[in-house]
């Protein structure tokens, strides 16, 4: 029988406990996975009990609580604490999501953070997202028109085309849905990802956008748009309610339509 383990440096240990909840009516316990490129040690589990009265009610509170209070070597990533930048995107309790909406005592047990899955890990939970920002510039998301716009006043579009963006323009790029995609994970050198999908659909509806055929083309391909085989984890997981899968399937049907 084939048995398959992880290299010897990819082995995660058990990491060091501190107790900073003595006598605390709302312990809880705070496991964060630490590695640190500089010193050649394995990856950990680091568990931060603490009491959750003497910080904020959300995850991320939890984290900045223990950075400020406990253990200022942690690392993590953190802006707008309002759901809108996605910076704090983890893995958290099993799911990626973003911190800074996500209540502690919404998780049952301890709370397990994890940077976000299948990506390279540059320190603790701070992932590598250069080739994710690439690939969504390989897209070309911004408004591409011959169509010199008017002089005096900005391009306009209908109600029904301003509509067709809704549930598009709202992504913020986190990567909660791309890293959730088993697609992506093992073919995220060539296949976009649900994010860079997702946001390829908002400028392919675009009224305003004249570069439909151009868009079609750069995703004609069997692995930037066709790897995805609709596993729906990218619906499921994005934090802001968002259906990744419903448009990339529409952008395959943008496909077939223009071939008819």
């Amino acid at each position: 029988m084939a048995q398959f383990t992880l290299p010897k440096n990819s082995k995660i240990g058990v990491g060091k406990t501190y107790d900073h909840a003595a006598g605390a009516k709302r312990a809880r316990t705070i496991s964060i996975y630490r590695w640190d490129p500089d010193t050649g040690e394995n990856p950990r589990i680091d568990k931060y009990i603490i009491d959750l009265d003497k910080c904020g009610p959300m995850v991320l509170d939890a984290i900045i609580y223990i950075k400020n209070e406990i253990d200022p070597t942690v690392a993590f990533r953190r802006s707008c604490r309002e759901g809108i930048c996605g910076s704090c995107a983890m893995n958290i309790g099993g799911t990626n999501t973003l911190a800074c909406t996500t209540a502690t005592e919404s998780i049952k047990g301890d709370v397990k953070i994890y940077p976000l899955p299948h990506m390279q890990v540059s320190k603790d939970l701070v992932p590598d997202l250069t080739h994710f920002y690439a690939q969504y510039a390989s897209i070309k998301p911004w408004l591409q028109s011959e169509t010199q716009p008017p002089p005096d006043k900005e391009r306009l579009q209908s109600k029904e085309d301003r509509e067709k963006l809704d549930g598009l323009y709202e992504c913020i790029l986190c990567a909660c849905c791309s890293t959730s995609c088993p697609s992506y994970w093992w073919n995220s050198d060539r296949y976009l990802g649900p994010a860079a999908l997702l946001q390829a659909h908002r400028w392919l509806v675009d009224s305003r956008d004249e570069a439909t055929g151009e868009r079609l083309d750069n995703l004609e391909d069997p692995f930037r748009l066709y790897r995805c085989h609709t596993i729906m984890n990218c619906t499921r997981t994005c934090p802001k309610g968002l259906n990744p899968a419903k448009a990339i399937a529409e952008i395959k049907q943008m496909m077939v339509a223009r071939n008819l």
